[in-house]
């Protein structure tokens, strides 16, 4: 199919590659799994069957994110964290005048639809996942991921095989059995493997996954969502399900992993029964409630200094560095919640720039002679009026008490959203936090590349 190619581009000045088909009152986004190109999308029969399926619902609108196909690579920026790819899509949808749509999510594209659905309720219209991972380490209650050594294993088979026909054939045995001895498939997989990305950047991709978890995010998604799952991987699906609420999960019949491969035909039912459900009852995102990363801050010792300055001159140090704060956190597209006194209050869309903005202000701070602690912690908020309200406006205010003198402080919920960013942690223990049942894991950020 002769499909024109865009262009958008996103605000940190990445391109990023999409393609528009179809038409009608609904916007679906496709999202494919870690190996994806647009343009030999329509190669590969039953896939382009399932495209223009989805086209038929509405207006499709498909992306490579970026590191993969024809957007900007992952040497140009660094490796792509699930920030910087929620930063494609919404450059994407502005590009072509989008302001809400359905997510339809394969694989590892379904921990990103889910974490955008959870903080841009706004854009949202709903989720539709197949197989979707929460993450990619294994616990106690969450056994499903291979062990370390297993993952060393294939990474440096990654390393070694990627774009070959022993790559693709024994990826098709693992997920797609029914398509293994399809050569034409196989061959349709080894070129998408050679125009998603090099093995820099697949190994890249692959550890970013590995490191991220969006567990924690999964309770902020108020859009209806439908979670399908086949194969030997069930439980794993039905864990991600549980922790949405109100989605529903389906159990297709089948042992492959891939959509492409066994009965497609059912996932597109069901999708198309979700479609249809949006369509006559569609509930509105709970707009009110909204997953946001906070960044609380104060300085260090500011009675003391207020009584050495006097009035006067502490009223102008202390104005001149409010006024700093507020200038950098809009310049890392922050919203100063509160500003009172030499405390702080601001939230992000995104814990990477959160973090950025604070390591700035503590040098910012530094500048004026000044010391400041910081503290983020990113969960599910309470929007009223201008301002934010619930537990993890505590859980933040808490952190930010406990920071030390020009150390910024986050919980493991933000370690675990930044995978891939760059930045040194440096494990503070566990905590409790007073008001705030349980205890909690805190790190220190110590950099970023």
């Amino acid at each position: 199919m002769n499909v024109e190619t865009q262009f958008a581009r996103t605000a940190d000045g990445t391109h990023v590659a999409y393609q528009v088909t179809g038409r009608g009152p609904l916007d679906i986004v496709f999202l494919r799994g870690w190996v994806a190109d647009i343009e030999t999308e329509w190669d590969e029969p039953v896939l382009a069957r399932m495209l223009r399926r989805m086209q038929s619902m509405g207006r499709l609108i498909r992306l490579d994110r970026r590191g993969m196909g024809l957007s900007d690579r992952i040497a140009i920026h660094g490796p792509p964290t699930l920030e910087d790819r929620m930063d494609d899509i919404r450059a994407v949808m502005d590009a072509v005048d989008s302001r809400r749509a359905l997510f339809i999510a394969l694989g590892h594209g379904g921990d990103l639809a889910a974490l955008f659905a959870a903080i841009h309720p706004e854009r949202t219209l709903g989720l539709a996942l197949y197989h979707p991972f929460a993450r990619s380490v294994s616990s106690p209650d969450y056994p499903w991921p291979p062990p370390d050594d297993a993952w060393a294993e294939s990474i440096e088979r990654l390393r070694r095989d990627w774009g070959t026909r022993e790559y693709a054939k024994r990826w098709a045995e693992r997920s797609a059995p029914s398509r293994a001895g399809d050569e034409r498939f196989i061959e349709w997989f080894i070129e998408q493997q050679r125009r998603s990305g090099s093995v820099a950047d697949a190994i890249a991709v692959a550890q970013i996954q590995r490191e991220t978890d969006v567990t924690d995010a999964l309770g902020a998604i108020h859009v209806p969502t439908l979670v399908m799952a086949r194969g030997p991987y069930l439980d794993r699906c039905r864990y991600f399900a549980d922790r949405v609420t109100a989605a529903r999960f389906v159990e297709l019949p089948g042992a492959d992993e891939m959509a492409v491969s066994g009965d497609t035909d059912a996932v597109l039912r069901e999708v198309e029964l979700f479609v249809d459900d949006l369509r006559v009852s569609p509930a509105g995102a709970d707009l009110n409630r909204v997953l946001a990363t906070l960044l609380f801050t104060d300085i260090v010792g500011s009675t003391e200094r207020a009584s050495v300055l006097g009035d006067r001159a502490w009223s102008d140090l202390l104005e001149s560095h409010n006024q700093r704060t507020r200038e950098l956190i809009h310049t890392f597209r922050g919203r100063v919640v509160d500003n009172v006194g030499d405390a702080a209050l601001a939230s992000f869309d995104g814990p990477g720039r959160a973090i950025r903005c604070a390591m700035t202000l503590v040098d910012s701070a530094r500048d004026r002679g000044l010391e400041i602690r910081a503290g983020l912690h990113t969960g599910e908020c309470e929007v009223a009026g201008d301002g934010l309200r619930g537990v993890a406006v505590h859980v933040g205010a808490r952190v930010g008490g406990i920071a030390g003198p020009s150390e910024v402080l986050v919980t493991s919920t933000v370690k675990d959203l930044v995978a891939g960013a760059g930045f040194d942690f440096m494990s503070r223990g566990e905590h409790e936090l007073k008001g705030v049942p349980g205890s909690w894991q805190l790190y220190a950020v110590g950099g970023a590349s």
